[in-house]
């Protein structure tokens, strides 16, 4: 049987931290920023743990 191959879109949306865990940056920060608060999109730029219902669905993409 061949090698799994990495979901190639994954690779780029997720990273795996050293205990295992999932991070994702988050959404609606690219555009109409303006009418946003300084705080949500200081809050919008910071990476957040995957949630542990997803955990599984995006670990099979990334073939851990």
């Amino acid at each position: 049987m061949p090698k799994m191959k990495t979901h190639s879109s994954a690779k780029k949306r997720f990273k795996v931290t050293g205990t295992g865990k999932i991070k994702r940056s988050r959404a609606r920060l690219r555009h109409i920023a303006a009418t946003k608060t300084k705080k949500q999109k200081r809050n919008l730029g910071n990476a957040v743990i995957v949630d542990k219902s997803d955990h599984a669905r995006i670990e099979r993409l990334l073939v851990m």
